[in-house]
C-alpha cells in the first residue's frame, strides 16, 4: 500500500536545495554590502547586496511567507529576462592610454568587447570592429539578482493582499 501523503525525495531535495541557495544568497548579500560600502558606485551595490539578502531571508522562511508556486516562478522568469535585457542599455567605457573596454549590463557587466593598440584612437577602432563576448557567470548573477527582484515583488503583492484580508475582517 503507497501512502499517499509521505513526502517524496523531490520534496526533501527541494527544500534542502532551498535552504542552501537562501543561506548562500543571505551570506553573498550580507558579504557583498560590507565589501563594497566604500565603493564609486555604493548605492548600487548596498542595492544588489540588500536584494541578495531579503531573498535569501525569503528562501530561509518558507513557514513565514507562503508564495504562490507557479505565479512566483512565472514572475521570476520574466523579471530575470526582462532586467538582464534592459540592462544591456547601461553601458560603460574604459578608455586608457593604449586600450579601449566597452561594457554592458546592470548591475553586473556580463557582456564587453575591447582591444589594445599602439595609442588611444587605434584601440577604440578596433575595439568597435570587434565581437561581443560573454561573460557567464556575470550572466547568471545577473539573471539571479533579477529573479531575486521578482521574488520580493510577489512577496511584497502577497503582504498586502494579506493585509487587505486581515482588514476587511
Amino acid at each position: 500500500m503507497i501512502d499517499e501523503k509521505a513526502p517524496s525525495r523531490w520534496a526533501a531535495a527541494g527544500r534542502t536545495a532551498r535552504w542552501l541557495l537562501g543561506a548562500l544568497s543571505l551570506v553573498c548579500g550580507v558579504t557583498w554590502i560590507l565589501v563594497t560600502v566604500h565603493s564609486p558606485s555604493a548605492a548600487v551595490d548596498l542595492t544588489v547586496g540588500a536584494v541578495f539578502a531579503a531573498a535569501g531571508l525569503v528562501l530561509l522562511m518558507p513557514h513565514r511567507i507562503r508564495l504562490p508556486r507557479l505565479v512566483t516562478a512565472i514572475v521570476m522568469a520574466m523579471v530575470a529576462i526582462a532586467g538582464a535585457a534592459a540592462g544591456l542599455a547601461r553601458g560603460t567605457v574604459r578608455v586608457g592610454e593604449y586600450a579601449y573596454i566597452a561594457d554592458r549590463g546592470f548591475p553586473v557587466a556580463w557582456v564587453q568587447r575591447g582591444a589594445i593598440a599602439e595609442d588611444a584612437a587605434t584601440a577604440e577602432r578596433l575595439a568597435r570592429s570587434a565581437n561581443w563576448t560573454l561573460d557567464l557567470i556575470s550572466l547568471a548573477t545577473n539573471l539571479l539578482f533579477w529573479a531575486y527582484v521578482g521574488m520580493i515583488f510577489v512577496v511584497v503583492a502577497v503582504l498586502i493582499q494579506r493585509k487587505a484580508q486581515e482588514s476587511r475582517r
